[in-house]
């Protein structure tokens, strides 16, 4: 009875260190398990930053050939403004000089021409000579003057116009009213209309106006101040002999 007992103790015994033994087995397999799980997480995660770095270099180096190209293409353009500022530097050098010889020739022009309006016109050319000096007007201002100098003498041999002016006559000044057409006729009227001139080009003097061609140059005056309505009006002009073919 006693032997039997013993028996049944020692089964036990072994039984409830094969269960613990079977816990202790669960208990490793389940931490074995929740450690796999940590490290199949953090693989996960470290996989989901590698891409994301991988994508963020891929997008880095899309945005770094961008901005190569941008620098390129700016290093180009700047070639092409510093060749142009290069030209326009050139160009300035032959403008100025050929500036000036425009400037003399319309000086000489002034000179010889019929001397209507003839202390504008001078005033007009100094100013012309002063401005290409002035460092503060660009070369481009100074060829647009000059420019417009030439554009204003042109547009004075297709009108006609009148002016209040003093004249010298024998030693005497005289205050008359000026009339011109154009570059064909240059007159001058006492303002009582009494005594008249034309001037003379060639002999560069002037000359008396006969007095049946007073009326026609007072009407004239007043035609081109705006006195008056434009009709036609004989005045004596110079006539220019045709050139032999």
């Amino acid at each position: 009875m006693t032997l039997c007992l013993s028996g049944h103790v020692v089964a036990a015994d072994a039984v409830g260190t094969l269960r613990q033994a079977d816990s202790a087995i669960h208990e490793a397999a389940a931490d074995s398990q929740a450690n796999i799980n940590t490290l199949d997480d953090q693989n996960q995660a470290l996989l989901n930053d590698y891409r994301r770095r991988v994508k963020e270099t891929e997008t880095l180096r899309a945005y770094n050939d961008h901005v190569a190209a941008l620098v390129a293409d700016q290093k180009r353009e700047a070639r092409s403004l510093q060749s142009q500022i290069d030209g326009i530097q050139t160009t300035a050098q032959g403008v100025v000089p050929l500036m000036y010889k425009m400037i003399d020739t319309l000086d000489a022009f002034v000179r010889i021409d019929v001397p209507f309006l003839a202390d504008e016109r001078a005033a007009r050319v100094q100013r012309l000579q002063q401005v290409m000096t002035e460092a503060n007007t660009s070369t481009s201002e100074k060829y647009r003057l000059v420019l417009e100098a030439y554009q204003i003498e042109n547009e004075y041999g297709n009108r006609i116009g009148a002016y209040e002016g003093t004249l010298t006559m024998d030693g005497e000044a005289l205050v008359v009213d000026y009339f011109y057409a154009g570059r064909v006729a240059f007159m001058a009227q006492s303002l009582d209309q009494s005594r008249g001139w034309i001037w003379d080009n060639d002999a560069r003097a002037w000359r008396p106006l006969e007095s049946g061609k007073m009326r026609a140059l007072s009407e004239a005056i007043a035609v081109a101040r705006n006195q008056a309505a434009p009709d036609l009006i004989k005045l004596p002009v110079k006539v220019i002999p045709e050139v032999a073919q």
